[in-house]
């Protein structure tokens, strides 16, 4: 008798399947564990089950560009919402296109909506302009008043520092400037229209008698009525305040509204615009460590420094109110800095700021601006009650579902239901825990379509241990017992998970990159239960399989085990002929 030949040892974890198995509890605690630790017990949800606030926004046609709503501006004015959002840290929020101009922004329950209505719709066209005329602005005071103290400042990236009064802001003189006449007013009105804001003082510091607009015969009609609009201005009133500088172009000059002290506003004419937001590189809210205020910190380009540098330098050369350049921000003047030397790469806004209105505000600048001017149509709060009602429905299909699928188990497999049953309280041990994580990882949020995909994965997951017990019949029928059985079924069986599961996630990853909002929560669910199925098939339905062939109950075939030979239609003696039969053909032969 030949010796039998040596070969590799059982596949599958036949020798040692106890070990797959301390490997998979290990890692059900570590992540039952962590969900504890982390104080999130449950998933997070998104919107339509635990409800939050929807705001429509519609894009409005903007002077000078008839062909501004368009395809490609909406997509990219989403784009910038939702970093806007997301840079709250806030997640699942949905942000999406209806129709032509109108974009919904879904953001879910838990989030300050008053603070992410700000800042969704908020334009964000950041400008800095110089400064011609300002003074204070009210039904009682017409007529401007001296220039007040700026509302900012700035902070050179050279290293030098301009100079400071006690309170760490900078000083401005405007307490021995003279109150601008209205003959100086008009003439800074000109200049900023000429595009010229330097004027020519006198030694006296006056604008020459033969260069104002009152001794010109013919006035330039803009001047005119910028200055009439300038005197008109009352920025105590929120309408003429909300409409003052909008819907300007860069290149004009314009009337515009600021406030230095929360309830006093100051009336500005400013030149054309010399830097743009599109010149800042990152912005963010800080504490100046100086006086302890909250600022906005911006860092330029190096295309922006350049054109800051060219402004700051001009400016440092001017007489009060000149020498300040106007951030302005969606047509509202949000700081006036002066300045005394030339400023480059780096600048800071400074005013009435708390934490939150500072970081807002350096978030948007951030992202950018959007490159539509929206207005916001609606603000609705969605309830609970409505998405509650709906995962009530989608619990109760599921678990009829799942009933189903044990009647069934039970039924037809018996004894290996067991088997099958403990495989997905595993898969939903896993599942529930790493939704749960995976809220304050990466923000993922619990909505309805999530659940159905969770629902859909409990037939798939059922399907592989079909697979596997099929295999093992078969293996049975043809008269082997139920050790090799096992082992002689898992390479097939294995290969038709794979190529199963393979499928599902290909078709659930395909899913959710081509879709937006609610369907890609079910493509992400379905993709993430079907590799926690080939976790739990390869590391417990087998290891478990193995274990249980072991066992008496199983091993014996037994009417209730699910594998009784006579009930599968396994006919050993047939078998025994074939070989008998197959080994002696040769002798006749």
């Amino acid at each position: 008798m030949a010796a039998p030949k040596k070969g590799r040892g059982p596949s599958g974890g036949q020798g040692r399947p106890g070990r797959s198995l301390v490997m998979i509890l290990i890692a059900m605690v570590a992540l039952t564990g962590g969900m504890f630790l982390s104080g999130h017990t449950t998933p997070r949800l998104g919107i339509d089950l635990a409800g939050g606030t929807s705001i429509t926004l519609e894009a409005q046609n903007q002077p000078g560009k008839p062909n501004a709503i368009n395809p490609t501006n909406m997509d990219t004015a989403v784009g910038i919402i939702e970093r806007r959002v997301n840079g709250l840290g806030v997640s699942e929020a949905e942000v999406q296109t209806q129709g032509d101009r109108n974009i919904i922004v879904n953001i879910p329950k838990g989030t300050d909506s008053k603070q992410a209505q700000a800042q969704v719709g908020t334009t964000a066209q950041l400008y800095f302009r110089p400064v011609l005329t300002v003074a204070a602005s009210g039904p009682e005071q017409p007529a401007p008043s001296g220039t007040p103290t700026p509302s900012g400042s700035a902070t050179p990236s050279g290293g030098a520092t301009p100079k400071a009064d006690d309170k760490g802001e900078e000083a401005t003189d405007s307490e021995a400037t003279p109150s601008p006449s209205a003959t100086s007013q008009g003439r800074a009105v000109t200049e900023g229209l000429k595009k010229a804001p330097t004027p020519t003082p006198t030694d006296s510091g006056e604008p020459k008698p033969s260069d104002t607009p009152e001794a010109s015969p013919s006035a330039d009609p803009a001047t005119a009525k910028l200055q009439e609009e300038f005197a008109k201005l009352d920025c105590t009133d929120p309408e003429q305040r909300a409409a003052a500088g909008k819907n300007a172009l860069p290149t004009d000059s314009i009337v515009a509204c600021g406030s230095n002290v929360p309830g006093s506003y100051e009336k500005y004419v400013l030149g054309p615009a010399e830097v743009s937001g599109s010149d800042v590189d990152d912005a963010k809210g800080a504490i100046d460590q100086q006086t302890g205020e909250w600022i906005v910190s911006m860092e330029f380009t190096s295309g922006g420094a350049k054109k800051f540098q060219t402004i700051t330098s001009r400016l440092s050369q001017q007489q009060p109110p000149m020498n300040q350049f106007a951030i302005v921000l969606d047509g509202e003047v949000v700081s006036a800095p002066s300045v005394r030397t030339a400023l480059s790469k780096n600048a800071q806004i400074s005013g009435s700021f708390n934490q939150q209105s500072a970081e807002d505000l350096g978030n948007i600048l951030s992202y950018g601006a959007l490159p539509l001017t929206f207005e916001e149509v609606s603000v609705t709060t969605v309830t609970a009650a409505l998405g509650s009602e709906q995962l009530k429905g989608g619990l109760i299909a599921g678990g009829i579902g799942l009933a189903l699928v044990v009647i069934y188990l039970v039924a037809y497999y018996r004894g290996l239901a067991f088997i099958a049953l403990l495989s997905l309280l595993v898969s939903g041990v896993l599942t529930y825990t790493i939704m749960s994580l995976l809220g304050p990882a990466i923000g993922f949020a619990l909505n309805l379509p999530a659940v159905c995909g969770a629902i859909v994965a409990i037939g798939i997951t059922a399907d592989s241990f079909i697979v596997y017990f099929e295999r093992v019949r078969d293996e049975i029928r043809e008269g082997r017992t139920l050790r090799p059985a096992i082992e002689r079924a898992w390479p097939r069986a294995r290969r038709t998970i794979l190529v199963s599961d393979f499928v599902s996630f290909l078709a659930a990853a395909v899913l959710f990159l081509v879709t937006v909002g609610k369907v890609q929560g079910f493509a992400f669910t379905l993709g993430l239960t079907t590799l926690l199925d080939v976790v739990v098939v390869f590391l417990f339905t087998k290891p478990l399989m193995t274990l249980m062939g072991r066992t008496k109950f199983f091993s014996k075939g037994g009417p209730w085990s699910g594998l009784d030979p006579k009930r599968l239609g396994a006919q050993p003696p047939l078998r025994r002929s074939r070989r008998v039969s197959a080994s002696t053909e040769p002798k006749e032969a």
